[in-house]
């Protein structure tokens, strides 16, 4: 690597309000280097960013790229510099074609004229997908893509700028291992062109495979930055939360009771023939590659799609759920793996999108018991450390993390009976993850039934009493917690079976 620098924060500061997201903050980005950025959500690694790329202008200090002083006033400003970012909301055109969405603002128009050529477009799209694998025609619109394949092609437009500095903030949070690996040999591809990369994950296993430096970000300050070799996970967790995170998988064996949910032979679309029971006390976990059918089957089961066959018992009864309010009525509650579609109101405070599945709860006749709505959405909030600067913050204005702590707090006022949670932690923090499944944990001894999807194995096998292994919209066996705490299942037979292999002996 290369001593001299490619992007220089000095002093930089910036503040929304009464809320100070950077104070006085140093980075230095050495050229064809990957470069992590670690904290807590909220420590001010994504406001720092977004003022490199103009969609912020910083209070104070100077931002130096490539030795020169540098200023822009939007991405579009920073492409053309060379500097590009992939963010971690998704924000997609859903009307645009894949070719349109990687072209945005730089397409292709017939020579001497504004009018578009589509035709081109599309087959230097189609080239670019080819080099990812990225088996999709050009002409598909984004509205029918998953969450993950929508991540890919934020993925694929960033690298497609030829920038010399790209910005990940959360490139793996919607990819399953096989697309995570397809992204770190292009990272390492760009590394060796020369080119910089600027990563931001809650990934400690990422961090420590892909990335050279480390810098770490504390409450809106800048901490420290030390070379990947020199320095261990449990050092880096302290430095982020300033203080020691003992056990970020605290599960609590609780005793588990009669079946509260169980399945026979449900299908629907992406998934056929699943069955399965979850029981209270019990938190199950489902696994498998992106695609496998494993957030299908809880949508099917939650509403919000269609079941084609199959049949559901909540208590031993049979019932039917024909959408996400009656699933609710039912005492079925999910959180949604995409918080911004599904679980939030964007424009909404914290405490309208905290109380909005739980308003008969806080009604006095006709009138909604303010006094009380206020009292319980606060404590909520102070039990899941949501950072914000008041509980009448709007949904918006809060980082990815915050976010999702909103929409996992709306269900701790419902005391569901069945609680799904599709990728609880996505974007969250270590410190943050660690009281999320302390929560878990704390649902699990009050005797609900828990349901917990991850794409993290690591997640799913430290949280789990059972897994249940999906693969091409089935299920591929199932893993109990006494054979992982044994050694008798480790990641690599969980992995083989999201592949689609039989374990022997298992």
């Amino acid at each position: 690597m290369k001593n001299d620098l490619i992007l220089e924060c000095r002093g930089i500061s910036k503040a929304f309000g009464g809320t100070q997201a950077l104070d006085n903050v140093e980075l230095k980005i050495g050229r064809g280097e990957v470069h992590a950025l670690m904290g807590e959500n909220g420590a001010g690694k994504s406001t720092l960013m977004k003022c490199v790329i103009g969609l912020h202008k910083q209070d104070s200090g100077e931002i130096f790229f490539e030795g020169k002083p540098y200023a822009v006033h939007g991405p579009a400003e920073a492409i053309c510099a060379g500097i590009s970012m992939i963010h971690q909301e998704l924000n997609p055109e859903p009307h645009l074609t894949i070719a349109e969405s990687i072209f945005l603002g730089r397409e292709d128009t017939y020579r001497g004229t504004p009018i578009l050529n589509k035709k081109e477009t599309e087959r230097r799209a189609a080239e670019i997908l080819r080099s990812f694998n990225f088996n999709m025609k050009a002409s598909t619109l984004m509205e029918e893509l998953t969450l993950a394949q929508v991540q890919m092609i934020e993925i694929i437009r960033a690298v497609s700028c030829s920038a010399r500095l790209i910005i990940m903030d959360e490139p793996t949070s919607s990819l399953d291992s096989e697309e995570t690996a397809r992204l770190f040999a292009t990272i390492r591809g760009l590394k060796e062109k020369g080119a910089s990369i600027i990563y931001i994950s809650h990934r400690m296993e990422e961090i420590f495979e892909i990335c050279d430096t480390v810098s770490i970000f504390r409450d809106g300050r800048y901490i420290d930055s030390c070379a990947i070799e020199k320095v261990t996970k449990d050092e880096l967790i302290s430095k982020m939360v300033g203080r020691a995170v003992e056990n970020v998988f605290p599960k609590v064996d609780c005793p588990i009771g009669d079946p509260v949910l169980r399945v026979e032979g449900i299908s629907g679309k992406g998934f056929s023939n699943v069955s399965f029971e979850v029981r209270a006390g019990e938190i199950l976990g489902f696994s498998g590659l992106v695609g496998s059918g494993r957030s299908e089957t809880v949508r099917g089961i939650f509403g919000l799609d269609k079941l084609s066959g199959g049949k559901i018992y909540l208590d031993g009864k049979e019932t039917v759920i024909k959408n996400p309010a009656n699933a609710i009525e039912k005492g079925i509650c999910m959180v949604n793996e995409d918080r911004k579609l599904f679980g939030l109101c964007l424009q909404r405070s914290l405490r309208e999108n905290i109380s909005l599945p739980n308003l008969p709860q806080k009604q006095k006749g006709v009138l909604i018991n303010q006094k009380r709505e206020i009292n319980e959405t606060c404590d909520v909030a102070k039990t899941l450390t949501v950072k914000a600067a008041s509980i009448e913050s709007e949904a918006y204005s809060l980082s990815g993390g915050n976010q999702q702590k909103v929409v996992i707090a709306k269900w701790v006022m419902a005391a569901p009976r069945v609680l799904i949670l599709d990728e609880p932690t996505r974007g969250v923090d270590v410190g943050a993850k660690s009281e999320i499944h302390a929560l878990m944990c704390r649902f699990a001894a009050e005797g609900l039934a828990v349901i917990m999807i991850s794409s993290e194995l690591p997640e799913v096998m430290g949280m789990s009493d059972r897994i249940l292994v999906f693969h091409e919209g089935k299920t591929n066996g199932v893993v109990l917690r006494k054979d992982i705490l044994s050694g008798k299942e480790t990641q690599k037979t969980i992995l083989a079976r999201e592949f689609g292999q039989t374990v022997e002996g298992r």
